[in-house]
């Protein structure tokens, strides 16, 4: 509950500044987050940078969609495999008057020790994983292919979905973006109904004001703000380039933003009043039935739903709302890569091309993401998700807001937003002054604390997947991961400076300066506004 706080925090004073500047440079600029860095040529680094950030959650991302498409396809059995009722775990599980634990469920772990583990754990771990086969990041084993299956389709169903551009992918939208509200509201409704569900709420909401003098606490909101809203991975800039010159950008963020964060906070609710009923089932602590990452959506939620009555239901409602989600994100993703692409060559713009180009992306994620679904590929996951969305996007948006506010200018930027917005209401002038000051003080400022927390926090903390401890060479990996990304802007800052005449302060200012190009997207749309029809006009003799 205390995590509300600064999390809240980080959505006002970094989440709605980064997420207003790339809608606001993507609508102006109608281009993609390489191309739009026309108004600052030694600043497209930043938006290579995004490209490989894109690049990589969507390697690893669809590997989520894919665990979500074969529990859904397992939710189509009575009992749920990963119940105590399925007969294949009868020896697993004990069945008490109140209580449902888990005996004599001895699994080989990766450090070599024995621990007694839940029908849910083995199911995720054995069967659908097949980690226990694996004993770290170097041995890998072979791919589980009903994985593989399941990752094959979910990047069929991205290809055919995107097949004919933002339309496709708009229109199919419609229906993952309503269909998990309606899946959260009747899981809170049906939440409501359980037998101590209320002990989950007030674990949810449980405040301990102590928690507030953790740095680790400010950082892990600033991180989640960045992962709830796609902030510095391209995707943003791409959809807002294909918006109306003219669409009000501030309202589109504040709706957005807040609506997403808002929702956040909602699907709690969903989810721990049902942990709390697991939790009055098994007579233990709310926060020992609770767990994060992959063992919260795929072990310790699924354990909970299997002791719902009607289970299979419920868990094809949640797994189905997962599968969606995953889809929504994964199609910001790969539009942001394709609109980079097209944007620096407009020759693949012809529809064939443009197909072709979709296929072999899909078709590339999809063989390096097998890696992902072997017996070892959650070693693998773990590791691409830590690093590359860790410092590397945070650099990233750092130095896209440095350089808007300092290079562009914070003063043409918001003139900017005013004229796109022409007829500019009086609240959303007082918005831009907020604006304005976070983006050239308290932004940059929270964004550079969360990096030098992060650099601390990863050296003095081993990067674990239970208890298996990632051995240096492994950790060395990840971080080249966030250094590959970094790099790219110094790399492109020294192109554009070795393209420019002069000393080196004046290749520094003219590097600096937009190009002519910068507002050709917007007279070309203004152009469009005006309309031939045919007229006639009556003179006088006065005339």
């Amino acid at each position: 509950g205390i995590f509300l706080i600064p999390y809240f925090i980080m959505l006002l004073v970094i989440g709605l500044p980064l997420f207003l500047m790339e809608l606001s440079l993507g609508q102006y600029g109608a281009a993609g987050p390489i191309t739009v860095w026309k108004c600052c040529p030694l600043l497209k680094g930043v938006g290579v940078a995004m490209l490989i950030v894109s690049s990589l959650v969507s390697l690893y991302y669809n590997v989520i969609i894919a665990w979500a498409f074969y529990y859904l396809g397992s939710s189509f059995q009575s009992p749920l495999p990963w119940s105590c009722d399925a007969p294949r775990n009868a020896d697993l599980c004990q069945v008490g008057a109140v209580t449902v634990t888990c005996w004599g469920c001895v699994l080989q772990n990766t450090s070599g020790s024995a621990g007694r583990e839940s029908a849910s754990e083995v199911f995720w771990k054995k069967q659908v994983l097949g980690v226990t086969h694996s004993s770290g990041l170097g041995d890998p084993g072979p791919v589980q292919w009903p994985l593989a299956l399941c990752l094959l389709a979910a990047w069929i169903l991205i290809f055919l979905c995107m097949l004919k551009g933002i339309r496709s992918s708009g229109k199919v939208v419609y229906f993952t973006a309503t269909f998990p509200y309606l899946v959260i509201l009747i899981l809170i409704i049906r939440g409501a109904t359980l037998d101590g569900s209320l002990n989950g709420v007030r674990f949810y909401l449980s405040s301990n004001w102590n928690r507030l003098q953790s740095a680790q606490v400010w950082s892990d909101a600033a991180s989640q703000i960045f992962y709830s809203l796609g902030i510095g991975c391209g995707g943003l800039l791409s959809m807002a380039s294909y918006n109306k010159f003219d669409n009000n950008v501030i309202r589109d963020t504040l709706v957005i933003a807040i609506g997403n964060c808002c929702t956040s906070f909602l699907a709690g609710f969903a989810i721990f009043s049902v942990l709390g009923h697991m939790a009055w089932r098994k007579q233990v602590p709310v926060g020992n039935a609770a767990d994060s990452g992959p063992g919260l959506a795929f072990v310790a939620y699924p354990e909970a739903v299997s002791l719902l009555p009607g289970s299979p239901f419920w868990s094809i409602l949640f797994f189905l709302m997962l599968f969606t989600l995953g889809v929504d994100t994964l199609f910001g993703n790969i539009k942001g890569i394709t609109t980079a692409i097209l944007d620096e060559f407009p020759a693949l713009r012809d529809w064939r091309r443009k197909t072709a180009l979709l296929g072999a992306l899909c078709t590339a994620f999809y063989l390096l993401g097998l890696l992902l679904v072997t017996q070892g590929g959650i070693f693998w996951f773990i590791l691409i998700d830590t690093y590359s969305t860790g410092f590397g996007l945070i650099i990233v948006a750092l130095f896209m807001c440095l350089g808007i506010a300092f290079c562009y200018g914070t003063n043409q930027f918001c003139q900017d937003i005013v004229d796109m917005i022409c007829r500019c209401p009086p609240w959303c002038s007082h918005m831009l002054s907020y604006f304005k000051v976070c983006w050239v003080f308290f932004t940059p400022c929270l964004l550079l604390f969360t990096l030098i927390y992060t650099f601390l926090d990863m050296y003095s903390v081993p990067l674990r997947y239970g208890t298996y401890e990632y051995p240096a060479w492994g950790t060395s990996l990840g971080v080249c991961m966030g250094v590959l990304t970094c790099l790219q802007i110094p790399v492109w800052a020294t192109v554009a400076l070795c393209r420019e005449s002069g000393t080196l302060r004046d290749r520094f200012q003219k590097a600096t300066q937009p190009l002519s190009s910068w507002r050709m997207a917007t007279a070309q749309d203004m152009a469009r506004d005006i309309i031939d029809v045919p007229f006639t006009i009556t003179l006088t003799n006065s005339d």
